[in-house]
C-alpha cells in the first residue's frame, strides 16, 4: 500500500512521495506529511554491520515507496560517493559522556549535504515518474548552509535552475564565499536587505502565488524546493540517526535495545524532525532535547506552549539557527493536533496575522519527548573552550550549543542515558569563532583563523575551504527584500 504524504492544510490535498518531492511545497501552504508513518523492522544486530548506503536503502525504500529499486539504488549510489571524505559517511565520535555524530563530512562540510546530495536525483526521478518535462527550479532560502549545498547538488543538473537567497548580514565570511563562488550556469545567488525570516517568507509567497505560477507554467518550469520543507530534503535525514543507533551498537556503547538520547541544535526544526520520525519507526529514543541559541523561540514554545515570534531577531555566531519562524514545526503541530489539517492551518493563520499561536488539546505522548533549552553566546564559547580543554576536539558554534544544552539538561536531571548530539557543521565554516572561544583571541579574518584552527586542531583543512579566499566570486547581486520576486523572473527570463 502506498504511503500517503498529505499538506498539513488540507486534508484532500494527499500525494505520492514522488508528487510531494516534485512539488516541494503544498500549493495551499501547507507541508506534505505523512499521515502514518511506514511500517519497518529495525534489527540494529543486522544493521551494525551494514553500509550507510545498505541502511539508506532499507529507510528510504520505506518512506519512498513509489520509487522501484532500482530508481533508489541509482539515487542513493549518486548521492553517498567520493564526495563524502570517509566511506564511513556519518562517524560517531565519543567524548565524555556524549556521542558527537559527524554530518559535516560532505562537498560542503555541512549537515545539509546528507540530503542534498541526494536530493537533485530524487527531484529528477520524480520528475519522469510524473512525465514532467518542465523546467524544475529550485527556489529556497538559506540561513547559511541549505544554500550552499543545494547549488553544489543542482549545479549544471539538466533540466534545473537554482535560485537561492541569504541574509546579507546573517552567514560567516566562509559561508558567504562558499555561495557566491558557486560554479554552474544554472545556480543563481542572491542577498537580501533582511534576516532569514525575511528571505523565507518571500519565497513562500511565491510558492503560493497563482499568478506567478502560471507565468512560469507558460514558460515551461515549475518551482520546488531544496529545504526541509520539501518532505525529500526531510527523509534522507531520518537515515543517519538509524545508523548512528546501529554504530553505537557496534561499538559496544550501548546494547541493542537501550534508549538513547538525541540532542540537535535547532533552527528550522526538520533536522529534530527527522530524529522524531527515526524514533516512531523503531529506533529507541527517550528524549529529543531542541537546542537553540538566543533566537529561543523554540525554547519558549516548549516551556509554555506559545509560539510567539514577536521578538527582537538576534544575530549570532550560529546563523544557521537565527531563525524566528521554524517551518518544520509545522509538521510536528499536524500531529500533535491528531493530523487535523484544520487545526493546524487555523494555528499557522494566526502565526501569519497575530505572530503567535498557542496549542490545547495536543498529543501530550508525543509533547513529553521533547526537551528544550537554549544556549547563549557566552555559553557557547564556554563550551568550545571546555570540549577543546578536555578533548582536543574543536565543535563549530551549532554543535556547542546543542552541547550546551545537553550538559545542562544533565545537571539539572542526571539523565545519564547515552547521547548523541547532532554535529551539523565543521569548525572550518566558522573558524574565527571557533578559535577566540579557544583561544581567547581574534584572528582578524577567517582564513588566518583556518589555518590556526589548523594548528590547534590537527583536523586536515576541508577541501571546501582551502582555495575559498582566492576563488572568483560569481554573484553580487544584492536587492531589497520587496524585489526578491523580481529577481527570480529576471533570472527565468519571465518578463
Amino acid at each position: 500500500m502506498t504511503l500517503v504524504y498529505q499538506s498539513t492544510r488540507d486534508e484532500n490535498n494527499k500525494v505520492t512521495a514522488s508528487q510531494a518531492i516534485l512539488q516541494g511545497l503544498a500549493t495551499d501552504g501547507g507541508l506534505f506529511t505523512p499521515v502514518a508513518l511506514p511500517e519497518l523492522t529495525l534489527d540494529f544486530e543486522q544493521l551494525k554491520d551494514a553500509s550507510y548506503q545498505e541502511v539508506a536503502k532499507l529507510v528510504l525504500s520505506t518512506f519512498l515507496d513509489d520509487f522501484s529499486e532500482e530508481e533508489l539504488d541509482y539515487c542513493i549510489a549518486s548521492a553517498y560517493d567520493e564526495k563524502f571524505d570517509t566511506v564511513v559517511i556519518a562517524p560517531v565520535v565519543k567524548l565524555g559522556n556524549q556521542y558527537n555524530l559527524e554530518l559535516f563530512h560532505g562537498s560542503t562540510i555541512a549537515f545539509k549535504d546528507m540530503a542534498l546530495s541526494i536530493l537533485p536525483y530524487l527531484l529528477t526521478t520524480s520528475a519522469k515518474k510524473q512525465g514532467v518535462d518542465n523546467k524544475i527550479v529550485i527556489l529556497t532560502a538559506t540561513s547559511g548552509d541549505t544554500g550552499k549545498a543545494a547549488m553544489a547538488g543542482f549545479s549544471d543538473v539538466p533540466g534545473t535552475d537554482i535560485i537561492v537567497f541569504y541574509p546579507k548580514d546573517g552567514v560567516s565570511k566562509i559561508q558567504e564565499l562558499q555561495m557566491t563562488t558557486q560554479t554552474g550556469a544554472n545556480t543563481h545567488v542572491v542577498a537580501i536587505d533582511g534576516n532569514f525570516d525575511d528571505a523565507q517568507t518571500d519565497v513562500k509567497r511565491m510558492f503560493n502565488d497563482a499568478d506567478l505560477r502560471e507565468k512560469l507554467l507558460a514558460h515551461n518550469a515549475q518551482f520546488s524546493s531544496a529545504n526541509s520543507m520539501n518532505i525529500g530534503r526531510l527523509v534522507p535525514q531520518v537515515v543517519y540517526y538509524v545508523y548512528a543507533y546501529a554504530q553505537l551498537v557496534k561499538a559496544g556503547h550501548i546494547t541493542n535495545g537501550e534508549k538513547i538520547n538525541i540532542t540537535v541544535p535547532t533552527g528550522n526544526f526538520g533536522n529534530i524532525l527527522a530524529a522524531y520520525y527515526a524514533r516512531e519507526i523503531g529506533v529507541p529514543v527517550g528524549k529529543l532535547i531542541c537546542a537553540s541559541n538566543e533566537n529561543k523561540v523554540l525554547t519558549d514554545f516548549f516551556t509554555t506552549g506559545t509560539y510567539d515570534k514577536k521578538r527582537d531577531f538576534k544575530v549570532t555566531t550560529s546563523p544557521s539557527m537565527d531563525i524566528l519562524v521554524s517551518s518544520n514545526l509545522e509538521r510536528l503541530i499536524f500531529h500533535l493536533v491528531g493530523n487535523s489539517a484544520a487545526k493546524t492551518k487555523a494555528l499557522m493563520e494566526n502565526l501569519a496575522t497575530a505572530g503567535e499561536y498557542t496549542l490545547s488539546d495536543v498529543d501530550q505522548s508525543i509533547l513529553d519527548l521533547f526537551e528544550a533549552g537554549y544556549a547563549t553566546e557566552e555559553e557557547t564559547a564556554l563550551e568550545i573552550k571546555r570540549v577543546y580543554e578536555e578533548s582536543k576536539y574543536i565543535e563549530d558554534p551549532h554543535t556547542a550549543v546543542a552541547s550546551a544544552v545537553y550538559q545542562r539538561y544533565v545537571a539539572r536531571t542526571n539523565d545519564l542515558t547515552p547521547t548523541i548530539i547532532a554535529s551539523t557543521a565543521s569548525p572550518y565554516k566558522f573558524p574565527r569563532v571557533a578559535i577566540e572561544a579557544v583561544t581567547g583571541e581574534d584572528s582578524g579574518d577567517d582564513f588566518t583563523a583556518v589555518q590556526k584552527l589548523h594548528d590547534l586542531s590537527k583536523v586536515a583543512i576541508p577541501s571546501a575551504v582551502n582555495g575559498l579566499e582566492t576563488a572568483e566570486v560569481r554573484h553580487t547581486t544584492v536587492v531589497a527584500i520587496s524585489d526578491m520576486q523580481q529577481a527570480v523572473e529576471t533570472y527565468l527570463g519571465l518578463e
